[in-house]
């Protein structure tokens, strides 16, 4: 059972949604104006939710807003609501930090299924439950840089590095298989499941804001390298681009 933020402004689309979760046995919150929503992301003095959905379009405060300030300290995951198609909306959405998104029209069933991916891709990866000897629970220590999968935490040079849910995925994925060269495809398959729309270009955008946040705090040069046409793969000690 997760505690979902449902941020929407359309009153009976937001009824849908939280009906549709709490039959599913989930809890919810709904807000329909982006001011209140951040008042309640900011008041530390409750429960931090398991997910997010926010809509684009909101009054007074957007979903673009909402999600970066959720960003600036959190990695909880945020699926992202928008009436908007274009290629340029879904990147910047995915640039701030969601790790989903669906565009208006959908059905719930869709959204049930990706928000089902989603969760149960964060249980798999805290592994709290299994022993320490598992595989997916193993710390990874390279040349300063530290990935706890337990914990979910980052540190570079003693740094912490905040990443999103995804961003994590991605890193451990790549730094559990120094060498190996992983194509787009495989990472959609292997990180979004069967329920993502397949497109390709937010593999590339989760890279590159990875790399950013690991330059920003580690000195190593880079550790993620492109294989153009071919895919990625994660060096030990980083190499230089070409």
């Amino acid at each position: 059972m997760a505690h979902i933020i449902v941020v929407e402004d359309e009153q009976e689309l937001a009824r849908l949604i939280s009906s549709t979760f709490q039959s599913d046995g989930h809890t919810t919150e709904v807000f329909r104006d982006g001011r209140f929503a951040l008042d309640r992301i900011d008041d530390r003095t409750r429960p931090e939710p398991d997910l997010y959905i926010l809509d684009l379009g909101l009054p007074r405060v957007d979903g673009l807003a909402l999600c970066k300030r959720i960003r600036q300290d959190r990695i909880t995951p945020i699926v992202m609501l928008t009436a908007k198609t274009s290629e340029l909306d879904k990147v910047l959405g995915l640039e701030l930090g969601a790790d989903d998104y669906i565009t208006k029209p959908f059905s719930l069933r869709e959204l049930q299924a990706r928000v089902s991916a989603i969760l149960r891709r964060v249980e798999m990866m805290s592994r709290e439950n299994l022993p320490d000897t598992t595989i997916d629970s193993k710390v990874i220590e390279q040349d300063g840089l530290r990935i706890d999968p337990v914990g979910r935490e980052v540190h570079a040079q003693s740094t912490s590095i905040s990443l999103t849910a995804k961003e994590f995925d991605l890193l451990y994925l790549l730094a559990s298989n120094p060498g190996r060269v992983f194509s787009r495809a495989y990472l959609l398959d292997t990180l979004w499941g069967d329920t993502y729309g397949g497109f390709e270009r937010t593999v590339d955008t989760h890279i590159q804001r990875l790399r950013r946040k690991l330059a920003e705090a580690d000195n190593a040069d880079e550790r993620i390298v492109t294989l153009w046409g071919v895919g990625y793969r994660y060096d030990k000690r980083g190499s230089r681009p070409a």
